[in-house]
């Protein structure tokens, strides 16, 4: 659609390639898109866009992707502070003996608040817009999400045992939902519940958190699935496993992000398709602790909406949509024997929208399309590793990483730009780093 002549706009942004990922596996050629107030307003040719629009700002890339923001579907954003504290152990070694100790001293408004802005940072530099998290003090988050102006889900954490946070399942409730409300009117923010996993919550706060969630019409955000000791743990405890324990309590819908489902049978993908709910895919985290690798081709037969993850940084080390990308496409071929699985096209959906889909916002994100949000991110094909390109999504998923992330905008606003943030000094990352490797050293593996 072509406005009127010489129409003002605030930005055009002139692509050698737009992969908008819907219609899938489009891409367009010598593109411009057209964006007012935040708003994607139009795409077309260049030599059109120049005819018919009069920007404030225009910006040439004349060797890049132009791609929808990417969309981190689980993380834990506070946690990239305790990045390789404790690797290459299983995971309730690592959550009991290490990361669970270091939290229940050091956990505080000021520790979430740095290191969500550490981890803002990271992920705004590798082409992340947004993310769906699941930490303590949510407020102190959003501060952080303010300042860099990243795009945030928080997940208004809920567990049973004590901490620094909150008292018991009650006091997480009350305190998550007063946050909620504290933090509505802020344009970048969402929120969901997010009952930590089976093993730490009992069937009456599970009760509880599907009450307020269907009454506020909020998604849940829950891990599941993760080890065979967490369904062996279940069946032992409820004599059945996790996914059909939340059948029982009617926590599986449309609204429900399930994090991890390694470990599934034929039965349980067909109940997470039947009741339309979304996985959260993690490879790089689930390799690393050694959990299992995803039934991913399986449960896309079956029709399951699958989004990726990265974990928190103490899992993965890395907040990279990039490496996870590259890594659920090789995964989901060599687990099945089909080199056809997941092709680059779908592991960028996954990225994209997918996740945007599972958060309830895909009218919104997760694509290049009139009427959404000016969520982009711009990828340098011009380098050596990446050179020549014959098709410009199979770059995205096998050949760039995210070192080829050259500008970010969320809502039309442009947050990282070659190695410079917006609203981040480097300076302050460096000293929140240092100062919090000093306190939790003592806790390194």
């Amino acid at each position: 659609m072509i406005e009127n002549p010489s129409t003002k706009v605030d930005l055009a942004i002139e692509a050698r390639w737009v992969a908008p990922v819907l219609p899938r596996a489009a891409v367009l050629e010598h593109t411009t898109v057209v964006i007012d107030q935040g708003i994607i307003r139009d795409l077309l040719p260049i030599h059109e866009a120049r005819q018919h629009y009069s920007p404030v700002c225009v910006i040439s890339l004349d060797d890049h992707v132009l791609i929808p923001g990417l969309i981190n579907l689980h993380t834990h954003a506070a946690m990239t502070l305790l990045r390789g504290l404790a690797d290459d152990m299983p995971l309730m070694t690592w959550l009991q003996q290490h990361i669970w100790p270091a939290e229940a001293e050091f956990v505080s408004e000021r520790f979430v608040r740095d290191g969500t802005l550490l981890a803002s940072a990271e992920m705004l530099r590798g082409g992340i817009t947004c993310f769906n998290d699941m930490y303590f003090f949510p407020q102190a988050a959003a501060e952080a999400v303010a300042q860099s102006g990243i795009r945030a889900n928080l997940g208004l954490v809920v567990l049973e045992f004590p901490s620094a946070y909150a008292s018991d399942a009650d006091d997480y409730i009350h305190k998550g939902l007063a946050a909620r409300d504290a933090m509505r009117d802020q344009a970048l923010i969402t929120t969901s519940l997010a009952p930590h996993a089976p093993y730490t919550i009992s069937d009456r706060t599970f009760e509880r958190v599907l009450t307020y969630a269907d009454q506020l019409s909020l998604n849940i955000h829950t891990h599941i699935h993760e080890t065979h000791d967490e369904i062996a743990q279940s069946q032992k405890e409820y004599g059945m496993r996790p996914l059909h324990r939340l059948s029982s309590l009617g926590l599986l819908g449309p609204n429900l992000i399930a994090a991890h489902c390694v470990h599934l049978n034929q039965e349980e993908m067909e109940l997470l398709a039947e009741n339309g709910c979304h996985i959260a895919h993690c490879p790089a985290s689930n390799l690393k602790l050694a959990s299992g690798i995803a039934p991913v081709s399986r449960l896309m037969q079956q029709g399951v909406n699958i989004g990726l993850g990265t974990d928190g940084a103490s899992s993965n080390n890395r907040l990279d949509m990039f490496a996870e990308m590259r890594l659920a496409a090789l995964l989901a071929k060599g687990s099945s024997g089909d080199a056809a699985a997941l092709p680059a096209s779908q592991a960028l959906e996954m990225a994209t929208i997918n996740a945007a889909r599972a958060l309830g916002l895909d009218n919104k994100l997760g694509s290049i399309e009139q009427g959404k949000m000016a969520d982009l991110a711009a990828v340098r094909i011009a380098d050596p590793e990446t050179m020549p390109c014959f098709d410009p999504l199979s770059h995205l998923v096998y050949a760039a990483g995210r070192e080829h992330v050259s500008h970010v905008w969320v809502a039309g606003e442009l947050r990282y730009q070659q190695g410079v943030f917006a609203n981040i000094e480097a300076q302050e990352l460096k000293e929140i780093a240092s100062v919090w490797q000093g306190k939790l050293n003592q806790f390194k593996a």
